[in-house]
């Protein structure tokens, strides 16, 4: 998606093709012995053509050039090894190469030149990129070999005894100590930089986390610069935006789509208050309804430094608070409505009675209907009671593991043809059977109030012409699927969303439970109900809404044929 946070990726992608800050100080040390040795070479070999006067032989070009060959091997062929390693043959090869070519163009003199400052390269070598027992080894052996030269030199020259020797003492012990304290040194980056690295790994982390969060939240985020430019949004805040901010990835500018005008606003009003805002909006992109929200608002810098500040709002779809909000009814209902329930029940039995009773001797017309319409009444409110308390008995009752295997087709064709006759629809309603004895594992009596309250929704909505209401069985394999299917308009998309939750309906007059009851019934029997828009099943095609039940297959589930797998949302 565009427009979020992208983690960085480059460094650790560095570090696993091998290009670490040991790594690079590995390629360092080797390109410097290169280039000692292109030096040395270039150096000897000037004074051998000069007419060997200096001592310079044939074979210390060699030796030179020899050097050079083995340092260009190694810087070439071989791979640095991991750091704190003690003596291996890599070690032997650069840091031993090195001290037996110093060292014997040291002991010779080679042109009267004094060789022994080129001993620090291996010195500094072991002690940066090995341990300290290699680095105090280096040392030790660069000492003794500036010692056995001075040696070799005392044998010619007796005279320069305490010379020699205090200026090879002298030029050990400072090499010991370069060797110590560089050593110390590099452990100490050493650590420096695995913490740092550990830092940037829990940051990386942590970075993931927080984009994981923000993608998989269900309130919609925006940052949003100055100029109204969207420089992150979350996918709910691209949904809620509508069809333009989800048609792609390109970026998004809230002052160039006018149903966006509303959020544009609240940011300026951020940045020049410097003050969080909270406001309700509705954004209508002439798709389906205005889609209703509250947006917060808050600055993520200093309030001194507004020209680098950024302006992060949050988007609540109302529809999912009012949803919240239900559910905290039902929560609340469920711990007062059986006693509340019983305690109206038994007073609102009594007025039906009392007006049963008043009805036997009313003559007069206008008195005949104020007491039809006291009936009608209390039979709405004794429903509604009654929806209530079947919801407490459902919870309470869990899953049904045992319920009775009943044939679909007849209990369908019984439950249509009561409903029919009650309610008049004539041939408005039509039957569509699977044949055949179907068995599926159901209530009798919850299969009938699933079937009668899909029926009630479905006469609501439908036209008047024949055949609008159709209620279908089909068997496919061994699974049975019940379909009650109407020609209404489509529902909405933030209807057909919280279709099955309490409290939830388009209808003012109605408690919004019927549908929620169908599900809880449904599950408790291992059933599933869901809701689709669907071409009318046979004669003229007609666009339609459908409600289906799937029943809990009867053996083995054959995949790929539940209409759940084609649900279109």
């Amino acid at each position: 998606m565009a427009n979020t946070i992208s983690i960085p990726w480059a460094e650790s992608t560095l570090e696993l093709m091998g290009d670490t800050p040991f790594d690079r100080l590995w390629r360092g040390f080797m390109t410097a012995r290169v280039t000692i040795a292109l030096v040395l070479l270039g150096l000897l070999s000037t004074l051998y053509m000069m007419g060997g006067v200096l001592g310079i032989s044939d074979w210390l070009v060699g030796l030179a050039a020899t050097y050079l060959v083995a340092t260009l091997a190694v810087r070439l062929l071989a791979k640095p090894q991991p750091p704190g390693s003690a003596f291996d043959p890599q070690w032997v090869s650069t840091i031993g190469v090195d001290l037996v070519a110093f060292s014997t163009l040291q002991l010779l003199q080679a042109g009267n030149i004094n060789y022994s400052p080129l001993f620090a390269l291996p010195v500094l070598m072991a002690a940066v990129l090995g341990s300290s027992l290699l680095a105090l080894g280096t040392a030790a052996g660069v000492t003794l070999l500036l010692l056995a030269e001075a040696w070799v030199m005392v044998l010619q020259l007796p005279q320069e005894l305490a010379t020699r020797f205090l200026q090879a003492g002298l030029t050990g012990m400072g090499y010991f100590a370069v060797a110590v304290l560089v050593n110390q040194l590099a452990a100490r980056l050493a650590r420096e930089e695995a913490a740092a690295r550990n830092s940037r790994q829990m940051a990386r982390v942590q970075a993931q986390v927080n984009e994981l969060v923000i993608e998989n939240l269900g309130d919609g985020v925006l940052v949003v610069d100055a100029d109204g430019r969207v420089r992150a949004a979350n996918p709910a805040a691209r949904k809620q935006l509508g069809s333009v901010a989800t048609a792609g990835d390109q970026p998004l500018m809230l002052t160039a789509h006018a149903p966006w005008q509303p959020l544009a606003e609240l940011a300026r009003l951020t940045f020049t208050t410097e003050l969080s805002q909270r406001a309700d909006v509705a954004i209508d992109d002439g798709v389906g309804s205005p889609r209703r929200m509250q947006v917060r608002t808050r600055l993520t810098a200093a309030q001194d430094d507004l020209a680098h500040s950024l302006c992060v709002m949050f988007l609540q779809d109302l529809r999912e608070l009012e949803a919240r909000l239900r559910t905290e009814k039902l929560a609340a209902m469920g711990r007062m409505s059986a006693a509340v329930a019983h305690e109206i029940r038994n007073p609102l039995a009594a007025i039906a009675q009392a007006n049963a009773l008043l009805e036997e001797d009313l003559v007069d017309p206008g008195q005949r209907q104020l007491s039809a319409l006291v009936r009608q009444n209390a039979q709405r409110l004794a429903g509604i009671v009654e929806e209530i308390l079947n919801i407490s008995r459902v919870q309470h009752q869990g899953p049904h593991s045992n319920a009775p295997r009943l044939a679909l087709d007849e209990s369908v064709t019984e439950a249509c043809t009561d409903w029919a006759r009650q309610s008049g629809v004539g041939e408005r309603l039509q039957l569509s059977l699977a044949g055949g004895a179907v068995p599926v594992e159901f209530e009798s009596d919850h299969l009938r109030r699933i079937l009668i309250n899909l029926l009630d929704n479905a006469q609501r909505y439908a036209s008047k012409e024949p055949a609008s209401i159709r209620v279908l069985t089909q068997r496919i394999g061994n699974e049975s699927t019940l379909r009650v299917w109407s020609d209404g308009a489509p529902l909405e998309a933030a209807v057909r969303q919280h279709l099955f939750e309490p409290f939830f309906s388009s209808e003012s007059r109605s408690s919004g439970l019927g549908l929620y009851i169908c599900r809880e019934l449904c599950e408790r029997h291992g059933a599933q109900i869901g809701y689709r828009r669907s071409t009318g099943p046979g004669g003229a095609p007609r666009p339609g809404n459908e409600f289906f039940v799937v029943f809990r297959p009867q053996g083995p589930a054959l995949a790929g044929n539940s209409p759940f797998d084609t649900i279109a949302a």
